[in-house]
């Protein structure tokens, strides 16, 4: 992702920080929330680590899908010993990618419901969604990144310019990359968060009331998502491992 992206993404982050740190104190110092007295800078850690959940979503989108970074490069040698190799690398490595992402949601989900329940969850797809207007904007340049290279291919342009315009579809590719790794991941904290609020729901209401449903359990939760994730990282490393032997092969 260009530098410029990356240094307003980061900006951005630091920005929401000190923002939310004024808008906390709108909250009452403590109040009893299922139970047991919470404080408001439990909301405010819970935002912050929605928000660098997010922030680090990013970073690692970026590190695999630049053609700065190693899986890029290794992506596109693969590419030039036939095409079998070449999907099974891409398979591979979108399968890899899932994992840090993954396991930081679990990870947030784990903490902020141990701290605040179903509302910590929600105040995590807040922190999240607080970096909303950046991460769109960077989606929005993957687009008119890529058309350049479609428009000068098809004008028949020369080959300095086509090799101006590769650049610039490489890194339109990796921002609109970007801008899907935060709203999958938001989804995710945001889908359960909406869930815990039809839970509660369910629970009081008068007829035909739900007693007990252990998917809110935070531990079931955040493994839960961990096993979902499993089978496709021992796939992507089978896949690797046959097509590093067919690469050597061939």
């Amino acid at each position: 992702m260009p530098q410029a992206l990356n240094f307003q993404l980061f900006l951005c982050t630091i920005l929401t920080v000190g923002t939310t740190i004024g808008c906390i104190y709108i909250l009452p110092s403590e109040w009893n929330h299922d139970g047991k007295t919470v404080s408001r800078w439990r909301a405010f850690l819970a935002i912050i680590l929605g928000l660098v959940t997010g922030f680090l979503i990013g970073i690692v989108t970026d590190y695999f899908t630049s053609h700065a970074y190693s899986p890029v490069r290794q992506m596109a040698k693969s590419c030039t010993s036939g095409t079998a190799i070449n999907i099974i690398y891409g398979l591979a490595l979108g399968y890899l990618s899932t994992i840090v992402p993954i396991l930081l949601l679990a990870i947030i989900i784990l903490i902020n419901m141990e701290m605040l329940g179903m509302l910590g969850v929600a105040l995590a797809a807040v922190g999240i969604l607080t970096t909303l207007p950046i991460s769109m904007s960077i989606d929005a340049f993957g687009p008119i990144a890529d058309n350049a290279g479609g428009i000068s291919e098809m004008a028949e342009l020369g080959e300095t310019v086509r090799a101006r315009t590769d650049a610039l579809d490489a890194a339109g590719n990796t921002t609109a990359a970007v801008g899907k790794g935060f709203a999958i991941g938001s989804a995710t904290l945001v889908g359960f968060a909406l869930y815990g609020a039809f839970i509660t729901r369910a629970k009081k209401g008068e007829d035909n009331p739900i007693i007990d449903i252990e998917i809110t359990n935070s531990w079931i939760f955040s493994t839960l998502l961990i096993g979902a994730m499993l089978p496709y990282v021992f796939a992507a490393l089978t896949m690797k491992s046959v097509g590093k032997a067919a690469q050597q092969m061939v």
